[in-house]
């Protein structure tokens, strides 16, 4: 399953974000990152897991997959790393609502062709049906909502949260283990 996931992923990075020009009707706000364009297309909200191995539920996996948006002008598959916040969350919490819809997005194609294989998409504001367009900025409501004991307290909400916590408990804040993160505290204080 590992293989044919990095097989998936390997095609999907393959895939060139920006084949054509999608800066014509874009309202999207710069950040001033490296290679960043413009770019508003319609695109149907895909599950990734369910387009890389056939694994579909109803629902693109009820908020625990990441979303991918599959433009309609060409077929790319276009990777939604971020939304509008720059607490730099993910676009998933955004896109779920419209799983398996074609909707419009406007926002940012991040990255340089040639220096890397392909773009990543920062989603900004997001319409369905020809309505009225939604600013991608839902994730820290829904996180302030899902951990109010937590929302009123001081700190970042990633110093807070349970799932960092508890993954940085098993491994680590580099992520390579609890001696390593050790040593590396060892070497930096020395």
């Amino acid at each position: 399953m590992r293989t044919m996931l990095a097989a998936a992923a390997a095609a999907l990075l393959a895939l060139p974000a920006s084949a054509q020009d999608f800066a014509e009707g874009s309202e999207a706000k710069e950040w001033g990152l490296f290679g960043e364009e413009k770019a508003r297309f319609e695109a149907e909200v895909v599950d990734l897991l369910c387009e890389f191995t056939g694994d579909c539920p109803d629902d693109c996996g009820g908020g625990a997959r990441q979303l991918g948006l599959k433009r309609t002008a060409d077929g790319v598959l276009v990777l939604p790393t971020k939304n509008a916040q720059p607490i730099f969350t993910g676009a998933a919490v955004e896109l779920a609502p419209f799983c398996g819809r074609t909707v419009e997005v406007d926002g940012l194609l991040v990255g340089e062709e040639g220096f890397v294989p392909t773009k990543f998409y920062l989603v900004q504001r997001i319409r369905a049906d020809g309505g009225d367009w939604v600013a991608a900025t839902g994730w820290s409501k829904r996180w302030n909502a899902a951990h109010p004991d937590l929302a009123a307290g001081e700190g970042q909400w990633f110093r807070k949260d349970p799932r960092v916590n508890a993954h940085i408990e098993e491994s680590g804040y580099l992520g390579l283990g609890l001696e390593t993160d050790a040593e590396f505290k060892a070497y930096l204080f020395e």
